[in-house]
């Protein structure tokens, strides 16, 4: 079983890519995990990828292809992976589609996990983090015993600034013009399901299991 989570940044695709890994036993895999891992390595082509990211650009298109494949072509890939923050963009579908083809493989689900930006923002700026031990909380959700005080270590917790509104309206600007696209083109493939990320974590996660089977 082939997946693609998608969804914008605070849609809790993360979260849920890894209880279907959890569920189905397959591998949860997203691209940050597999750059720290082949950097930490040394390999070939983490070492390429590690320039890039030192002069603090992206890494390509191509050369992110290529660290993904070689990733999903382990021995614990073999049933299938859920990949979670790749593709981003309509040319990177373009070559995992190219690169699986050769392998004689197609990916089986695209899960889009579809929130509306201003519960996006509402849901982002009411996160709190505990800078001190990295405990994080939510005001509505999840909040902390004593106002603004960790429950963990007793530290102040705080708005990280990846949170505030201003800046998560600029990452969901930048989801919708390069990534949204990606929802037409597994459309197209027929293989796009899409699920209410505005539930609760359970119920999404048994909209998913329902799509994907026992």
């Amino acid at each position: 079983m082939k997946i693609i989570m998608l969804g914008a940044p605070g849609a809790g695709k993360g979260t849920q890519a890894k209880q279907i890994a959890a569920k189905y036993q397959i591998p949860h895999i997203s691209t940050g995990d597999i750059f720290r891992a082949n950097i930490k390595n040394g390999t070939e082509l983490g070492k390429k990828a590690k320039t890039y990211m030192d002069q603090g650009a992206l890494v390509p298109d191509e050369l992110t292809c290529d660290l993904v494949m070689d990733r999903i072509q382990q021995d614990d890939c073999k049933n299938g992976f859920v990949l979670d923050g790749f593709p981003r963009t309509i040319p990177q579908a373009e070559a995992l589609d190219a690169a699986l083809k050769k392998i004689n493989e197609t990916m089986d689900f695209a899960i889009d996990v579809d929130v509306p930006d201003e519960n996006i923002v509402n849901r982002m700026g009411g996160r709190r983090a505990c800078l001190n031990c990295g405990a994080t909380y939510h005001v509505v959700f999840n909040p902390t015993k004593v106002e603004g005080k960790c429950d963990a270590c007793g530290s102040d917790t705080v708005l990280r600034d990846d949170d505030k509104p201003e800046t998560v309206q600029k990452r969901l600007s930048v989801y919708h013009e390069q990534t949204q696209p990606l929802i037409d083109y597994y459309k197209a493939q027929g293989i796009l399901k899409s699920v209410d990320g505005t539930k609760s974590m359970d119920d999404v996660f048994s909209d998913i299991v329902s799509i994907l089977g026992e």
